[in-house]
């Protein structure tokens, strides 16, 4: 039997992991919003945004979040930095990835499925080399079905972000979205985890790597400042109805211009 407590601290960790894939999720749609409105540089910057928003935020914090409420009876638990640094960078160029796919197929839905199932498999890859960073006393093995359900429901996340990303309009269906995404990336970020079992064994050194709250405030401080930049690039930018109206304004100055140079020759 294993001794994992996924809620040591109650169901405060899941609650604020799920706050973070839904604030991820919201902002990497209105800027995948925003990309839907202009071309070439200024698109790839919007979903480079929207890459580090959903990946980062909503994958990435989400999960180490949920980690914050992980205890084993008998050992304690540190966390290899490297590979949790890789976890975050997967996460996000999976993301990347996918919006890619999503936006350069023109929202077909061969190119939705294609991108979904791309980011899909790499948000999983993030999460379970996030879970294989964890350093332990123990004995560990996974569950094949567990971790088979988890990839699946990374898959139905990604496509619901993507889908959303491309086509949701207004605030109603962009908030719904990022709802159902928040509730598939915490499904999935637990369903991988119930995969685990954990066997505590007599420790024959001192455990390596950092401990949780290590991450916590530098975590606080980085996702704080990045949801403040994102927010703000996202309300400080002209939404698609006034790039329509300014464009549509441009269109009848040009338009007024030439029948005056037609009238004045």
């Amino acid at each position: 039997m294993s001794n994992i407590d996924l809620f040591s601290h109650g169901f405060i960790t899941p609650a604020l992991a799920y706050v973070m894939s839904v604030l991820g999720s919201l902002i990497g749609l209105l800027m995948a919003g925003r990309a839907r409105s202009v071309a070439g540089m200024s698109r790839l910057w919007w979903l480079a945004g929207a890459a580090f928003a959903v990946g980062g935020t909503g994958v990435w914090v989400m999960h180490f979040v949920g980690m914050l409420g992980v205890r084993v009876e008998g050992t304690p638990i540190r966390y290899d930095v490297a590979l949790t640094v890789l976890s975050a960078l997967v996460a996000i160029v999976a993301a990347g990835a996918g919006l890619a796919c999503a936006f350069l197929g023109g929202g077909r839905g061969g190119a939705l499925a294609a991108g979904g199932l791309l980011a899909g498999l790499g948000v999983a890859g993030a999460q379970h080399i996030g879970m294989k960073a964890m350093t332990m006393s123990a004995e560990v093995s996974a569950n094949p079905v567990f971790l088979a359900v988890s990839v699946l429901v990374a898959v139905a996340a990604a496509f619901v972000v993507l889908r959303s990303a491309r086509r949701a309009r207004g605030p109603v269906p962009v908030i719904g979205s990022a709802l159902v995404a928040g509730l598939l990336l915490n499904g999935m970020h637990y369903a991988g985890m119930l995969a685990l079992s954990v066997q505590p064994v007599e420790p024959q050194a001192a455990l390596a790597g950092a401990q949780a709250v290590d991450f916590l405030l530098p975590l606080m401080v980085g996702v704080g400042l990045l949801t403040i930049a994102l927010l703000l690039a996202v309300f400080l930018s002209p939404s698609s109805h006034e790039l329509r109206e300014e464009a549509e304004l441009e269109a009848m100055i040009a338009s007024r211009r030439a029948r005056n140079a037609d009238w004045m020759s």
